[in-house]
């Protein structure tokens, strides 16, 4: 045995794998793709009993059938042998669902071993659970375990150093025999040579062969002889195929159940809050009233780092004072005043703001509500290629954009996740719908309604047009299914646990977008500063390309404001007030973002300046543009792809102009 031993995490989504995973490595963990695959892959390490182990945590999923690329990487992954124990997480309130991985396992030659999670919740169902029956029907370890409760973790220890030392596997006699009464599988069992796919069972490719399994077979075509392929395909048409083996594994899990599981008698009805948000007229009402409340809620939490980031920036005058005292160059200390402290300002105080979402989603979580969430906008997203959790984040960003982008990591499916997010980009924040009624009404009056309503259409046609565009690279046809397949019950939260998950969760957040906005903000800050304050690299680019510009309805006044926006929408309408009012746009920019407001005369500037074809060019290309520079430190923590970050920043910048242009031309029709 070497020295550092790898542990796999197996499970289906809402198993507690992510706790688990979280509480084992702490912030010694990574997250990535698999080669070559849009497929989330996080690992991580932990020290007990003086011994490393690398953890696998695996993609989450229902089965092991080549339905998506998630299901064929961990079966790959497993039968490869590069871990040397798989740990299967089950959930103890839903035994009999949650076993079916564990079932669609069994030939997989892997050591392995069993957790009955959640057996807290199980208990408070009135359930009470044989481990040590159920170890004995399987030949595998089996313990009762709750990834909330440090407690159980003592157990969990001793049980992976023995799975480890002995190699424990599954016991499959009475499986097999399940089988044994399909139809034509003894005769497809008898062609498959024990050993001709590594890490695979005769017993479980013959079974994967019925359910016609398309990789399988593939696999299978290239390992044996023509003739002996074509007597498996012979034989594989006169069984009843998923739904046979289906109902054996389900056969042999009620088998290994029997006797090992009592339960009180309990009603089935619905409860008073499923019955609301499973209402077909008031369901999804209920579920958009909940979300908006937490996101309200989560400014409560989040108001001390929110406190951080303006002490933070109150430290700027004195900051500053000090080094021109001592003779500091006045380069370095606006270096210093306008990046450095400006966006650890604005990084604590969005940070907050991601404290407070990822508490507040983390209880809903926690207790059982997203996944009701989740079942209630099923269907709708799954017209969109997403799964009912998407619909979190798009609510979540008409706060922030940011808060939004965070709020996708409870999606399972990479692809799903990263469209999800791109599709949230499409959500005017807060900060934007601050600055759209007020320049509509300087301009349109009355009309601003109008315009409003056609933000909020314009919206929806972006969603749905951005799914189309990346839906078909991001999420397959075979993978647009929803995830939801029982409600789970309701339970009490663990609140050590959720602190433990939100401050790691808030620490990571913080490192790693630091190094975003501090490398954006620096090259927005020295692209806008010039030693006279207002001839900088971006205002000579501005006045250049202003014959282009002016095509999609932005003089370069316009236009510099638009770029203002993308990192933050709060900077825009104080650059167009200081630009009008012949001002510097690095000085503008910054004293905007640091909350000052627009001059006092600006209906008069804005009125004088800018033709309302050009004010309606500019509110679709500032609230359509890339949502702020911590939008896009949140995606690329999310997505963990510098590409896949940059084509949603391309496609977006693209998208704006496309509609300041479409609109420029149809206000230069009415008006």
């Amino acid at each position: 045995m070497s020295s550092c031993a790898t542990i796999a995490l197996l499970g289906q989504p809402n198993s507690g794998k992510s706790t688990l995973f979280n509480a084992l490595t702490g912030m010694r963990q990574h997250v990535g793709n698999w080669p070559g695959k849009t497929v989330e892959k996080k690992e991580g390490s932990f020290v007990h009993g003086g011994k490393e182990y690398k953890v696998a945590d695996l993609p989450g999923s229902y089965s092991l059938s080549a339905n998506s690329d998630e299901e064929v990487i961990t079966r790959d992954f497993i039968a490869s042998g590069a871990a040397d124990v798989v740990c299967i997480l089950a959930d103890s309130s839903q035994l009999q669902r949650s076993l079916f991985m564990l079932a669609d396992y069994a030939g997989i030659d892997a050591p392995c071993f069993l957790l009955l999670n959640m057996s807290d919740v199980a208990a408070d169902q009135g359930k009470i659970i044989d481990a040590k029956e159920i170890e004995k029907k399987l030949g595998i370890p089996v313990i009762p375990f709750s990834a909330t409760d440090v407690k159980s973790y003592d157990i969990f220890y001793n049980t992976l150093e023995k799975a480890v030392e002995n190699g424990t596997k599954l016991d499959l006699s009475k499986l097999s025999k399940q089988y044994e009464s399909i139809q034509g599988y003894r005769e497809v069992f008898n062609l498959i040579p024990e050993g001709v796919l590594p890490g695979y069972s005769s017993m479980w490719l013959a079974v994967k062969v019925l359910e016609d399994d398309k990789v399988v077979c593939a696999k299978l075509k290239n390992a044996v002889d023509a003739d002996t392929y074509k007597k498996i395909e012979e034989a594989k048409k006169n069984a009843k195929g998923a739904v046979a083996t289906g109902g054996c594994k389900f056969a042999w899990i009620d088998e290994v159940l029997d006797d090992a599981v009592k339960a009180k008698k309990t009603s089935v009805s619905l409860s008073k809050l499923d019955r609301i948000y499973t209402h077909k007229v008031w369901g999804k009402t209920a579920v958009i009233l909940t979300v908006l409340l937490g996101l309200i809620a989560s400014f409560i939490p989040a108001l001390p780092l929110m406190g951080v980031g303006s002490a933070v920036l109150a430290l700027k005058a004195p900051i500053t004072s000090a080094l021109y005292s001592i003779g500091c160059p006045e380069f370095i200390i606006l270096i210093i005043g306008d990046v450095v402290i400006q966006s650890f300002s604005y990084i604590f105080k969005m940070l907050g703001f991601v404290f407070g979402v990822t508490l507040v989603f983390g209880l809903l979580e926690e207790v059982g509500v997203m996944a009701r969430i989740s079942y209630v906008f099923d269907n709708t997203m799954g017209k969109l290629g997403l799964q009912g959790k998407s619909v979190m984040p798009f609510l979540v960003s008409f706060g922030c954009t940011m808060g939004g982008a965070a709020g996708a990591r409870v999606i399972d499916n990479w692809g799903q996740k990263v469209l999800t997010i791109a599709l949230a980009w499409a959500v005017p924040c807060g900060a934007a719908w601050a600055t759209i009624p007020m320049l509509s009404s300087i301009f349109f009056g009355p009309g601003a309604v109008g315009v409003v309503a056609a933000i909020l259409l314009t919206m929806l046609a972006h969603m749905w047009i951005t799914a189309k565009v990346f839906g078909a690279r991001l999420v397959k046809k075979e993978d647009r299914f929803g995830m939801i397949m029982e409600l789970p019950p309701y339970h009490k939260p663990k609140w050590g646990a959720l602190f433990r998950y939100v401050m790691g969760r808030t620490k990571e957040t913080f490192f790693r977008v630091t190094k975003v906005i501090l490398l954006v903000c620096g090259i927005f800050w020295l692209l806008s500063y010039s030693p006279n304050g207002n001839d900088g690299v971006l205002v000579k680019i501005g006045l250049a390309i202003e014959p282009v510009t002016k095509v999609f309805g932005m003089p370069w006044q316009l236009f510099l404001s638009y770029v203002a926006s993308a990192v933050g929408k709060e900077g825009a309408i104080g650059v167009i007030s200081a630009l009008y009012n012949g001002g510097a746009f690095g000085t503008a920019f910054t004293e905007a973002m640091n909350g000052a407001g627009a001059a006092t005369n600006l209906n008069e500037i804005l009125l004088s300046n800018v033709t309302k074809p050009e004010a309606l060019a500019f509110i679709f290309a500032m609230t359509f543009n890339m949502p702020c520079v911590v939008a896009l430190a949140a995606t690329y923590q999310e997505t963990h792809s510098a590409k896949w970050t940059a084509k949603i920043v391309a496609y977006y910048t693209v998208v704006s102009l496309i509609l300041a242009f479409i609109a420029y031309h149809i206000g230069m029709l009415i008006w």
